[in-house]
């Protein structure tokens, strides 16, 4: 019925406009919306409304709404080396940008109930680990997937840093989320019609914040066996990296570093490139609800009052931007993948050029 912010054209103007309107507002969390293209998770078919701000749903295949996942990423506080559990993991497209700031020393685990869905975040996420230029741009924390119920947990599985569900949580399994956490840990879900975080500061200590309202389909209940007995969900064990792996991760992150010390020599002391085109200015309306598709995903939001009398000082910068930029507007050429570059020119055997690649395709 409408979303938060206009639909864009493209993963950028879609990005644009989620900071815009202040659903994005970390560079963490900017960089990973831009490193991922959101139609990537989509059916070919479905692809015409990947850049609008709704919800999309096919089948067992669910993704939220973009502002939606803007506000879980800041609401997680997500930082280098932490684990994140992701409960209803659905497509892994939440996943994927997670693991671009976890790095590699992260954990990064999801259980999903649909096993089709499995495979089909599997697919995508190999689709972007070989096709991606986004992917040589981080040390991605790779996330592994299993099937089952999120609500049946082994009560033996570690705790985790950050976690995050995707379905509405009732209020008599709060404190079976709770528990999946460690102390410092942050849990991010929709509870009673409110996208909630909980921040556990000591063993019996929790804050609590409400940050949207919304309206998620509920988790589904543990359907038991005849036997009555439950079937525990195993999470996959936090394994080590090997010291090949440890030392790919060294070896690319030195050449990232020679790189950026090169752009900056040539750019001026680290002067930032100037921008090759101006993106459109967007207007923004007022409005106080958003998000409404099937009766999936709904969220509300306050408006800033100060819009109203932004509009027509937004609609004069707009027509001087537009003649401004008539002339160039262009696309911009597509950009370099500096790193696969670099490594490709190393004096090196092809395996092992191949191996600091990730074996990705071109």
């Amino acid at each position: 019925m409408g979303g938060a912010v206009s639909a864009g054209e493209d993963n950028d103007e879609l990005i644009d406009n989620l900071k815009e309107a202040q659903y994005i507002r970390t560079e963490l969390v900017e960089q990973a919306f831009r490193a991922i293209d959101r139609a990537d998770y989509y059916l070919e078919e479905f692809k015409d409304n990947a850049y609008k701000d709704l919800a999309w749903k096919h089948g067992n295949i669910h993704l939220s709404a973009p502002c939606i996942y803007s506000e879980v990423m800041e609401a997680l506080d997500l930082q280098p080396g932490l684990s994140f559990l992701n409960l209803g993991s659905g497509t892994g497209y939440l996943s994927s940008m997670v693991g671009l700031i976890l790095g590699p020393f992260g954990v990064n685990h999801g259980v999903e109930l649909h096993s089709d869905v499995i495979e089909y975040a599997k697919q995508k996420l190999d689709f972007f680990i070989k096709t991606s230029d986004s992917f040589d741009k981080f040390e991605f924390c790779e996330p592994s997937f299993v099937t089952g119920n999120c609500l049946e947990i082994s009560p033996d599985c570690t705790q985790y840093d950050r976690v995050y569900c995707g379905a509405g949580v009732q209020k008599e399994h709060e404190d079976y989320m709770k528990n999946l956490l460690k102390v410092g840990g942050i849990l991010v879900m929709p509870l009673e019609e409110k996208l909630t975080k909980i921040t556990r500061t000591g063993p019996s200590a929790w804050e609590t914040k409400k940050i949207l309202a919304v309206s998620f389909a509920p988790l589904i209940q543990p359907n038991h066996t005849d036997s009555g007995k439950s079937r525990l969900v195993h999470l996959p064990p936090v394994a080590v990296r090997s010291l090949q792996d440890l030392a790919r991760i060294a070896i690319r992150g030195t050449i990232k570093k020679i790189i950026h010390q090169e752009t900056m020599n040539k750019n001026g002391n680290g002067l930032k490139n100037p921008p090759r085109f101006k993106r459109r200015r967007v207007r923004r309306r007022r409005m106080e609800t958003i998000v409404f598709l099937d009766k999936e995903v709904f969220a509300s939001r306050i408006s800033n009052p100060s819009d109203d009398n932004n509009n027509s000082e937004d609609l004069e910068d707009e027509r001087q931007e537009e003649e401004e930029t008539k002339p160039s507007e262009l696309k911009p050429d597509p950009p370099v993948n500096f790193l696969r570059e670099k490594v490709l020119s190393l004096p090196l055997p092809d395996p092992l050029k191949y191996y600091l690649l990730y074996y990705r395709e071109k």
